[in-house]
Formats: C-alpha cells, structure tokens, sequence
C-alpha cells in the first residue's frame, strides 16, 4: 500500500495501477507499507531511485543501511515491534530521502510510526520537507522507546516487589514461584535487549544523518537532530540500567531458590540423623540370639522403647541448642 502526505496534512492512497508520471509537489513523505513489486515500482519511477528490498534492509553491515546513491540517501533502522506482547520483536524500516521527500518502507506497523501518522495531520504548518518529515519521526520513535523502557521497568519493579517482599513471607511460596518469576524476567530481559538494539540502530543512523550536509543547512533541524541524538545515547544508559537490574532480580530468584532447596535438603538430612539413633537401638533388640541379657528381663520392651525415644529426642534438642534446627 502507498500512502501519500501532503504538507498541508492531508493525504491519499496511491494503487500501483495509477495512471501518474509525475509526483504531486506539495508531497513531502510516501509511504509504502508492505509494498508490491509494481509498488516499488511506481515509487521508483516517479521519484527516479531504486527501492530498497526487504532482504536488502535486513544486511546489518553499516555500508548496507546507511549510504547515499543517485543523488539519494538511504538509511535503515530497527524498530521495536509487539512491545506489549510476549514475543516483542525488531523490524526493519527503510528511509530514502529522494528530492526533498521522504520515503519510507516497512513490513510491519510499528507503534510509533501509527503515533506520528496520527499527529501528523494536526501538526504540520505548510512549511515540511522530507528531512523536518523524517526529523520528527525519529524524533515519535525515540520517544516511544523511552515509553518502552518505563514500561519494562515498571514490570521489573513488580518482579521486585514480588520476589522481596510477598514471597518472603512463611507460607506464601508456592511450587509455581520459581517457574512464574524466572518466565516474567526471561519476558522483560528480551523486550530490553531489543530496545537496546533498536537503540543503538538509531543511534548509528543519527550520526549519519547528522553529518549530511543537507541537515547542515537547516539550523532548526540540526539541532533537533543532535537533540534526539542526546536523549538516544541517555536511553541507552538507562537500558544497561534496567537490564542490570533484570539480571540481579535473576540471580536474587534463582537464589531463593537455592535457599529453598537447601531448606529441603536440610530437613531430610536432620531426619535421617534423628532417627538414626532408635533405628540401632531397635536393630540390636531385634536381633533373633537365645543368649540376650534382656531377652527374660520383664521390663526389657519398656527399657527398649525408652531407649529409642531417648536416642531421638536427645539429637533433636542438640540440634536446637546448636541453632541448626
């Protein structure tokens, strides 16, 4: 599908069977979501560039996104996608800027390229190009990895909520603790790591735009640009952050755990050495001799049990007295 935005706000569909040679002048950013190969077509014969393919978009080699050919400037970046979802995902969006226009190519529906088309008729002034176009979206998409980030770490603080304080309580930990937690922070270390490297996409296509001396000339847009640059670099930091915090509250749950287990382990081994005691006790009386000192002995079955109830009790209270129990 093309879409066609106007400066004044407005905009259209474009089919690729469209009789059009010429591209409207007021058009300042085409879109091609999920584009056709007659899509890719028409763009590139109304605008005189070739359209970069999806494979093409998916080579992670700096020289593959970002480069200028033909008097056009090619940059790919990688988006978060299903943020809100269990399988956050990164997609790749392709911007060309082409004869003061922007054009865009994507595959999925990223968030924050909804958000930008949503404002975009509210916001624009008569004056846009192609780069003010392609400014304030990276601009809606740096935004959006922040929200990302303060909603994984809100999450994060939940897991720490639930692991230090509710889950430490007698009684309050289940079978199903361990399992439920480990799965909830393998959710938010994988929605970080891809906001991490959605970030640091950004951040290499940012430089390049930054040094293109087409920006150069447009002062408002410069500094709009380094000023996104900045808030990319400071959101960074804050990922390592927050993934440094996924990673203690890992540690710490698989601690518990470890606590847990040896909690078990210690009950079995202080039963097994309680019981010890009575079970020689019983094993010697048990023992099948004609000739045994208690075996005519009236109160022999009493002094026997008293035996190994002595012999278990008295282990017991050692251990209590020792502070193992």
């Amino acid at each position: 599908m093309i879409m066609l935005y106007r400066a004044d706000g407005s905009a259209r569909p474009l089919a690729a069977a469209e009789p059009i040679d010429i591209c409207p002048d007021d058009t300042v950013w085409i879109d091609l979501h999920c584009p056709t190969r007659d899509e890719e077509t028409l763009v590139e014969r109304l605008l005189g560039i070739a359209v970069p393919t999806r494979d093409e978009m998916k080579d992670i080699e700096p020289s593959s996104r970002l480069y200028s050919e033909n008097g056009a400037i090619y940059m790919t970046a990688s988006v978060v996608w299903r943020a809100e979802s269990e399988q956050p995902e990164l997609a790749d969006v392709g911007f060309v800027l082409a004869k003061d226009r922007l054009v865009t190519i994507r595959y999925v529906e990223p968030k924050s390229i909804g958000l930008f088309v949503g404002a975009f008729s509210r916001c624009v002034d008569g004056r846009w190009s192609g780069i003010k176009v392609l400014s304030r979206l990276l601009e809606t998409i740096s935004d959006r990895s922040a929200e990302i980030l303060e909603m994984a770490e809100r999450k994060v603080d939940a897991i720490s909520r639930q692991v230090f304080t509710a889950n430490a309580r007698a009684g309050q930990r289940s079978r199903a603790f361990p399992q439920a937690i480990l799965f909830n922070i393998g959710e938010e270390q994988r929605l970080v790591a891809k906001t991490r490297d959605s970030l640091a996409s950004l951040y290499r296509l940012l430089t390049f735009f930054y040094a293109l001396p087409v920006l150069q000339d447009d002062k408002d847009m410069r500094e709009l640009c380094r000023t996104i640059t900045r808030d990319v670099q400071s959101l960074s930091e804050h990922a390592n952050f927050v993934s440094g915090n996924i990673t203690f509250l890992l540690d710490a749950s698989l601690g518990f755990i470890n606590l847990e287990q040896n909690a078990i382990i210690k009950i079995f081994s202080i039963a097994s050495v309680v019981f010890l005691p009575p079970t020689l006790a019983a094993s010697i009386y048990g023992m099948n001799f004609k000739v045994m000192p208690e075996l005519e002995w009236t109160f022999g079955y009493p002094f026997a049990l008293c035996v190994m109830v002595v012999s278990a009790v008295v282990p017991f209270f050692f251990f209590r007295w020792k502070g193992w129990l």
